[in-house]
């Protein structure tokens, strides 16, 4: 099991990347809630932890390939699971391709996440048809300041 990560970084050395001034800002995820069964799009800048359940997401680096060759987005994560009162348990680590999302997928009871693209690199966006996590998260939270609904 150990040579799938190093064939993997072997291919990513051999690979032309692009250099272009638009370089990846981070990177844009999809996740799945198994237990709900509802799909969230979010992005994850670099060297920043992003929460999702009870993961939290380091994106490491994102690389894109030039035009010139076939489309591949890559990139190092970094996921951990965090519960309340217990030590920061590793989860994963390590490279994700956006065009095989099974070569290295983590291994969760309850959440999925898989690469979709490179935030900041032209024609990467996360997909509109499923739910942004972080409008999400304002929706569902509600504002003290409201007023309670009369009866």
């Amino acid at each position: 099991m150990m040579r799938l990560p190093a064939l993997a970084a072997l291919a990513l050395l051999t690979l032309p990347w692009s250099s272009s001034a638009a370089e990846p800002t981070g990177a844009l995820l999809q996740g799945l809630d198994k237990i709900t069964a509802k799909t969230f799009a979010f992005e994850a800048p670099i060297d920043s932890p992003v929460r999702f359940g009870n993961l939290e997401v380091v994106v490491r680096t994102c690389a894109a390939r030039i035009r010139t060759q076939a489309p591949e987005r890559t990139a190092f994560l970094e996921i951990r699971e965090v519960k309340p009162g217990q030590p920061r348990k590793r989860v994963f680590s390590g490279w994700m391709f956006a065009s095989a999302p099974s070569v290295s997928a983590i291994e969760h009871p309850v959440y999925d996440i898989w690469l979709v693209g490179c935030a900041g690199v032209e024609g990467d966006t996360l997909n509109k048809a499923v739910p942004v996590l972080d409008q999400l998260r304002d929706e569902e939270t509600p504002d003290e300041n409201a007023p309670l609904p009369e009866d």
